[in-house]
Formats: structure tokens, C-alpha cells, sequence
């Protein structure tokens, strides 16, 4: 913990980025966030990035300004030309988010990475931090889950690339209106937090340490990309997920007949992934109702906060 009351939110608190206040009513927000190629298409993957590296500055209720491109790139002339196109993508979707990229840093490797420094401002009493879930809170998701499960059997050429468009669809989809959303309700949403290589599960747990709640999750009510579910019974899963499930058995209570897709589902890594919302069960019908309006790809009631206990989350069926 650093002490300095300047800082706002640091790594203590798992939260999904910094904050530091530079005025009373001013603070910035920082992140930084770069991985490998997922899809074969680079200007795709560009947009992929560029979208996850900015999730994080929404779900902390910020307005994105600036970025950094991170490149580790191989100095082969063919693959340079891949470059170009996936900075192309990357610099469209954050000229989609306004904000501007104003630099960044380059390197030789063998394997291809990208990503960004991304940096957001937002008034500091009206930060969204992941600590202030409460009982009774409903949790709400913006996107569909899957996109992990998904990449992975294209890998495995188990579907082909153009059978994930609706994933790369949802990947490349800022978070700018689940943010929206959230700020049209004000004081009524708890906490967030957005969900990527931890899967679902994973960061909802962040989530309930940090706010000293527990939570139960409806398999049922949780959306998810086509055909994700049935390449996951073909145990069609990246590493990660299989990380996030075992991390996250020891916290959770599952059904006695749940499947082991639906467990992997729950646990996927996700890229680029939706936002889980913390609201008040008051408001919760007029959230999935702003979120219906700015067009996010999913605006699902998946569960609800309750009071804190053994076990940490629990799965039902229904």
C-alpha cells in the first residue's frame, strides 16, 4: 500500500487499473495491458487489443484520453507489414474510444505481441472501484463469455477463423456503453470490474474479497457465444481456463449435476471481455434498460451479493 493520500486505488486492491487525484476534482486513471495474437486477421487483432487495453479505464466509471502503443514485433519484412495493419486497428478503435495515441515503445521478438499504456480521467468521488459491492446487489454482465474457449479450438482447427466473427465482433467492442450505462445510474452501482484472463468467475471473486461479500451465480442466466459451450464439452479450452477453474474450485460451490463445460465456461479467459456490474437490486431494471439503449452486446442479471460467508460463491443450476 503506498501511503500517499494522492493515490486513490493502487495494487492492493486487485482493482482493474491506478488512480491517482492531481486536483479536487480531477484524477487520472492508468493501465497497461498487451498479449500475443488470438486471431490470424492483424488489423483484428489490433482492435482486439486496443478494446481490452481500454476496458480497463471503463470499468473504473473513466473517460479514456491518451495510450501508448506496446509492440514486441520480429524484425522480419513480412511480418512488419502485419505490424502496420495491426497498429491500423489498434489506432481505429481508440480513435472510437477519443482519446489519442501520443507515443509508445518498440522491440525485437520472436513471438508478436501488442497492446497499450492507456490512461483515462474521472472525477475522483465518482470512481468505480471493485471494494463497494453490498448484499443484495444484483451483478450484471455486458458480454457474452466464451471468446477464450472459442480462439482456442481455431487454434486447434477444430472450426475454422471465419466461424468466430461474432467473437471477434464482441472482442473488438469498446466498453464505452456498459461504462455509459453505469455513470446514467450514478451512486446505485456498487462496484465493477471487467472480465478477462481471470474468467468470470475469477474476477468476481476479486471482486467479493475486496467488498467482504459473498456471491451466488445462476448458470442458466450467464450468456454465451455460440458454439462456445459445445467445444467446451470437446474439452476445446486454452491453459488459463484451466488455471482459472482450479484456482477458483477451492471458493466455489458448484451443483452436484453440473456439467464440466459449464464450469469451464464460468472459468474461460476471456480477451476484450464484458463488464460485471455491482447495482443495487433497485435499480437493476433501469440498468439493463441503459444498457439496452447503448447497445452492449449482452446486459444479463447473472446473480446477486450476499452477505459474507462460506462459500465464497455459489453456482446454481437455475
Amino acid at each position: 500500500m503506498i501511503d500517499d493520500s494522492r493515490v486513490l486505488i493502487d495494487a492492493a486492491s486487485r482493482d482493474d487499473a491506478a488512480v491517482y487525484q492531481v486536483t479536487e476534482d480531477r484524477a487520472i486513471v492508468v493501465s497497461v495491458d498487451f498479449f500475443a495474437p488470438i486471431v490470424d486477421d492483424p488489423y483484428s487483432f489490433g482492435a482486439i487489443a486496443a478494446a481490452n487495453a481500454l476496458s480497463d479505464i471503463y470499468a473504473m466509471g473513466a473517460t479514456p484520453r491518451l495510450a501508448l502503443n506496446l509492440v514486441a514485433w520480429p524484425r522480419d519484412p513480412d511480418l512488419l507489414q502485419l505490424l502496420g495493419e495491426t497498429l491500423r486497428g489498434g489506432l481505429d478503435v481508440l480513435s472510437e474510444a477519443g482519446a489519442f495515441l501520443v507515443g509508445g515503445h518498440s522491440i525485437d521478438d520472436r513471438e508478436p505481441k501488442y497492446g497499450m499504456v492507456t490512461i483515462g480521467e474521472v472525477h475522483p468521488s465518482k470512481v468505480i472501484s471493485i471494494t463497494g459491492a453490498e448484499p443484495g446487489d444484483r451483478l450484471v454482465l455486458t458480454k457474452p463469455l466464451g471468446t477464450g474457449i472459442l480462439s482456442t479450438a481455431v487454434k486447434r482447427d477444430l472450426i475454422a477463423e471465419h466461424e468466430i466473427e461474432s467473437a471477434v465482433s464482441v472482442m473488438s467492442r469498446l466498453n464505452a456503453g456498459a461504462a455509459a450505462a453505469m455513470l446514467e445510474l450514478g451512486t446505485a452501482v456498487h462496484a465493477a470490474t471487467d472480465v478477462t484472463g481471470f474468467g468470470l468467475l475469477g474476477h468476481l471473486r476479486n471482486m467479493l474479497n475486496a467488498s467482504r461479500v459473498s456471491a451466488r451465480i445462476s448458470i442458466s442466466r450467464v450468456p454465451a457465444l455460440d458454439g462456445a459451450r459445445d467445444l467446451a464439452e470437446q474439452d476445446a479450452v486454452p491453459g488459463g481456463t484451466l488455471r482459472n477453474l482450479e484456482s477458483v474450485s477451492g471458493v466455489t460451490s458448484w451443483p452436484d449435476d453440473i456439467a464440466r463445460a459449464d464450469q469451464l465456461l464460468l472459468s474461460d479467459a476471456q480477451t476484450s471481455g464484458g463488464l460485471l456490474i455491482a447495482i443495487a437490486a433497485s435499480r437493476v431494471d433501469d440498468l439493463v434498460t441503459a444498457l439496452r439503449e447503448n447497445d452492449t452486446p449482452a446486459h444479463s442479471v447473472v446473480g446477486e451479493v450476499t452477505r459474507e460467508g462460506t462459500p465464497l460463491i455459489r453456482v446454481d443450476n437455475n
